[in-house]
Order: structure tokens, then sequence, then C-alpha cells
């Protein structure tokens, strides 16, 4: 199993300009984002770690030097990550589509161990997701009907029974990750790489039978996604704390 990671973007919603590092380098009780990445992913027995990368790369490449993980983490590099999330994704389908099974991720994310254990111990496809959702347009919800997804986006149009905000990882069996190209391949050749990435990998769960994914439900670990300068001393104040130190 490897992990494949979305990290190339500059951030723009902290409001903090485009000279100021990007959010894997974002750091919590003395570690980046992309330290503690690493030390989850490799005590669950990940045993790769891929980052499509972009906006001033060169300073991750520092990170992984000077933690010391140039044998576990390699850089996708993608020249257009400045018109969109999905350019990234698509400079990562030899990567998601090598035989592996692949842990999709966000690179803003502060988590608990013990979510990415919902996911790594799991045999197939799945996703997490958190039925403590804060209200709005901003969180991307998962949308359950009948104990199956029906939507994912972050103004769902599929009716549904329940919903929850999904904490930004997924498991792909190698089967169901050999499809996810062919979802992002229609926005890329139109030239629509403004759109969300997320509506390729909602187009790929609604043309797969309703059992492909399965829905883990982490309500009650910590976790918080980072885009806004109130997500920072949240992340600082209220979940940092409340971490499970690894064994």
């Amino acid at each position: 199993m490897k992990a494949v990671m979305l990290a190339a973007g500059i951030g723009m919603r902290l409001d903090r300009g485009d000279n100021y590092p990007p959010k894997v380098l974002l750091r919590f009780g003395g570690k980046s984002l992309l330290q503690r990445h690493v030390e989850i992913l490799r005590y669950l027995g990940v045993r790769e770690l891929i980052l499509g990368v972009g906006h001033l790369a060169g300073m991750i490449d520092d990170e992984i030097d000077r933690i010391g993980v140039n044998g576990y983490v390699r850089c996708v590099h993608n020249p257009q990550y400045k018109e969109g999330g999905i350019t990234t994704l698509w400079a990562l389908r030899e990567e998601i589509t090598s035989g592996d099974p692949i842990i999709l991720m966000d690179a803003d994310v502060l988590y608990d161990h013990r979510l990415m254990a919902r996911l790594t111990e799991f045999d197939g496809s799945a996703f997490v997701y958190d039925c403590e959702i804060e209200p709005g347009d901003e969180p991307v919800k998962l949308c359950i009907r009948d104990g199956v997804i029906v939507d994912f986006h972050k103004q769902p149009t599929e009716a549904y029974d329940s919903f929850g905000e999904w904490v930004g990882f997924i498991r792909f069996a190698p089967e169901v990750a050999e499809q996810l190209p062919n979802a992002v391949a229609p926005y890329i050749e139109a030239g629509e790489t403004d759109t969300l990435y997320e509506q390729s990998i909602r187009d790929l769960v609604q043309s797969l039978p309703a059992e492909t994914f399965a829905i883990e439900d982490i309500t009650g670990l910590p976790w918080t996604e980072i885009d806004f300068q109130e997500d920072l001393h949240h992340a600082e104040q209220e979940i940092l704390p409340q971490l499970e130190e690894l064994p």
C-alpha cells in the first residue's frame, strides 16, 4: 500500500501571500504536517508516500532532507498547479494506477493516527467521514442513502438520508484506482481545470456499483482541515492537545 498526497497548492485562503511555504509545511507542536504524515503512515505500514507538488516545491524538498525521509517520500512536480487541484491529481495518475492499494490524501489535515488506521486496516475501497459537520457550503459532504454513498460534493444535488464531512482521505483498491484517471481526463481535456478535483471522484463513485465504497465513520476522533486563518488557531489550540501519541 502507498499514499498519494495532493500538496501543490498555494493556500490562498490562508491569506498569507504567495511567498509563504506550502501548507504541508505548517508546524504544530514542533513538527511539520509532512513529518506527522510520514510518522503516521510509516507506523501503519504504508510503504511509500508520493507528493504532488508545485508551489515552492524546493521548500518541501528541504523538509524531506531535514527529516531524513528521502527513501520514503518522492515528489511528482505539477507545472500546472496554479490552474487547480485537479491538475495535480492528473499529474499523479501513473502513481495512482501502479497496481497498489492507494490512500489518496489532502496534505492540509492535522489528524489522529487512529483515524488513518481505519483506512489502512480496511480491505477494499473506503471513505472516512465525520458526522459532526459544520453547516455551510465549505465542507465537502459525503451523502448517504440506504446505507450507500449517493453524492460527494460541497453542494450535493442527490437526495440523501444523512451526510457527514469528508476528512480528505480515501482508500482505493487497485482495480478502482485504475479507473480514477478516466474520471479526471474529461476535465483536463476540456480545459476545465478550475473544477474541484472532488468532482472527478464523485463521477467515479456514481459510475460504479453502490457497494464499491465502504463508509468509515470516524466521528469523535480529532482532526481538522486547514484552509483559513481560524483553522490554524483551531488546530493548535483544540486539535493538537487531543492527538494520541504513536505507541
